[in-house]
């Protein structure tokens, strides 16, 4: 046998053993209490709302809408970057900055909208949010709305356009607040 025999021999080998062998996978048998499945339909997980409605007004409202609100009086076009924009605290510098960071903060006002209908939320004071309420939809969409004409007027570069949108965000944020979060103590919110 020659050295390049050897080394072919040698090499074949070393690759086999690196190679993992498939193992079969385990055979599934039918539990008598496994739902049963649509062949090719996924099972949607359960949601979850690990954030009170406060956690998602101090997580993304708050700080989604003071991006829109200074807006108004800085336009996004004329905001240096940062010195390192992917570490940036202000997200008008960040990279993801100027007029993109105002359209951003619109779209998740309006996505976070749609947290706000999860059944299981609590309030901070652990009451049930009061999505039963009948002029509660009314107030999201309210919020969604404001979210939308924000992102619009950032999609506008037009700072008008913010002064208008940034008064539709703020009338449906006083509109639940009025009712739901401006009271007298934290106990007697949210109802």
């Amino acid at each position: 046998m020659g050295i390049r025999t050897v080394v072919f021999v040698v090499l074949a080998c070393a690759t086999q053993a690196q190679t993992p062998t498939p193992t079969p996978a385990p055979k599934q048998t039918k539990s008598a209490t496994a739902p049963t499945q649509t062949k090719g339909a996924a099972a949607s997980p359960a949601r979850q709302t690990p954030a009170t409605l406060a956690q998602l007004m101090k997580g993304i409202l708050y700080p989604s809408s003071n991006i829109i609100f200074a807006a108004q009086g800085d336009n996004p076009a004329d905001v240096p970057p940062a010195k390192d924009p992917a570490t940036a605290t202000n997200p008008l510098a960040s990279s993801y900055g100027k007029w993109e960071a105002v359209e951003n903060s619109g779209l998740a006002i309006a996505e976070a909208a749609n947290l706000l209908t999860i059944p299981g939320r609590k309030c901070s004071n652990g009451r049930a949010v009061p999505i039963g309420n009948a002029d509660w939809p009314k107030l999201v969409q309210g919020l969604r709305d404001a979210g939308m004409a924000a992102y619009k007027a950032a999609q506008s570069k037009n700072q008008d356009k913010i002064l208008d949108a940034a008064d539709v965000m703020t009338t449906a944020c006083a509109n639940c607040h009025d009712k739901y979060r401006e009271k007298p103590t934290l106990a007697e919110r949210c109802k």
